[in-house]
């Protein structure tokens, strides 16, 4: 079987991390087509050994110019399954895999809120369109509950629905002291200053001003931020309107995929670490995997919404606490984390519901199904249209 990961971009972000992961777990042939310029996964990718590919769609929305060239580049490879993940490679990638012939088009939703989609608004246009192009696929694959409640609200059918959580490989983010030491060394923090952490793309709705303001309360206190994104230069001039510029770090994107013998302390493994609390202030989640890689690596975690963590049973996660969305909310969990001493705790069992190998399986499954026609095997795909869903019809916008 062969079958071709089409993906948005390729930076550090945790899609792009999480189907690096998969990859690695996945027993096909498979090759991938980013629809920008290089990124860090792109890197890390290809040096695990997958070839990359990048078909950059230039301007416009969702970057149609790109189409012909992303048919040919499918046609060309012979693949069983084309494999689409972020919002534009689920638009443009589920389209070109029809005109090339490919009936086995399976989606997978990472970013799906309430209000955004890839951090885009969710506006009628890109609520049509995606909507239209995702009757083109075989399955859509919800990385959570929430995602798949969102998916029927918006009139997706539920057998075209299918639930495969993202999935970690926990082993690499297990603590030890010597990173911590290491880690802390080499942003100059001192081993007793209390390190608050955050992880994810540097934008709006992941709210990490909210993590500055709560960290300006606490004097001595340190904000690690992990990501890149357009928010940067808004996060650096509050920090220093706060007066708190020389504690707070942000320190770009960083690995997170790397494999264990790899493990460094520039690394995100070696990161949380050298951190005493994760928080996950945002706005909206569809997955949450950074609070995920928190309690792999037994750290503390504050979060608003995080799926990963609010779908699981009370009392699984011990160490994790949701908190209201506002930042004296944060600080006052801050303030108790700080005032009981660095804590580490024992990795949760439920990690393992999240292991990166189960998650393989559960898409192979799918991968199987859809390319197998029998009487238990055989999902239904319809034959291809690219009729946008008029107002009234099932799938269309309101309004």
């Amino acid at each position: 079987m062969r079958v071709l990961h089409i993906i948005s971009r390729l930076g550090a972000g945790g899609a792009e991390q999480q189907l690096r992961l998969l990859l690695r777990h996945l027993p096909v042939r498979c090759d991938v087509v980013a629809l920008t310029g290089p990124g860090a996964t792109a890197h890390g990718i290809r040096a695990d050994g997958t070839p990359v590919t990048h078909l950059p769609t230039g301007g416009g929305e969702p970057g149609w110019s790109a189409l012909p060239s992303l048919v040919r580049t499918i046609r060309s490879g012979g693949y069983d399954v084309v494999h689409t993940h972020l919002y534009r490679a689920c638009v443009l990638g589920r389209t070109a895999a029809r005109l090339a012939g490919v009936r086995a088009v399976i989606a997978t939703e990472h970013a799906l809120g309430e209000r955004q989609i890839d951090g885009r608004p969710l506006t009628a246009a890109v609520r049509t369109r995606y909507l239209a192009t995702e009757r083109l696929g075989a399955a859509t694959v919800a990385v959570s509950a929430a995602v798949a409640d969102r998916l029927r609200e918006w009139g997706v059918p539920n057998q075209r629905i299918h639930l495969v959580p993202n999935g970690i490989d926990a082993r690499h983010f297990r603590f030890a002291s010597a990173a911590r030491t290491a880690a802390r060394a080499r942003l100059g923090i001192p081993e007793r200053a209390f390190v608050v952490g955050g992880v994810g793309r540097l934008v709006a709705g992941k709210r990490f001003d909210t993590a500055l303001r709560a960290v300006a309360e606490l004097p001595g206190a340190r904000l690690l931020l992990v990501g890149e994104g357009p928010e940067r230069a808004a996060l650096e001039d509050l920090a220093a309107r706060l007066g708190v510029a020389g504690r707070v770090r942000l320190l770009g994107e960083r690995d997170g995929a790397v494999a264990p013998a790899d493990d460094r302390p520039a690394g995100l493994p070696g990161l949380l670490s050298a951190m005493d609390v994760l928080v996950s202030p945002s706005a909206e989640e569809a997955f949450g995997l950074a609070a995920l890689e928190a309690l792999a690596a037994g750290l503390p975690v504050l979060h608003t919404v995080c799926p990963a963590l609010d779908e699981l049973p009370e009392g699984a996660a011990p160490g994790a606490r949701r908190i209201g969305p506002g930042a004296a909310d944060l600080t006052e969990g801050l303030r108790e984390l700080a005032a009981a001493g660095p804590r580490r705790f024992p990795v949760p069992d439920v990690v393992d519901r999240y292991d990166i190998a189960r998650c393989a399986r559960r898409l192979m499954d799918l991968y199987d199904r859809t390319t197998t026609c029998g009487p238990d095997g055989c999902l239904r795909v319809p034959p291809i249209s690219l009729r946008m869903p008029q107002r009234g019809e099932r799938g269309a916008p309101a309004g």
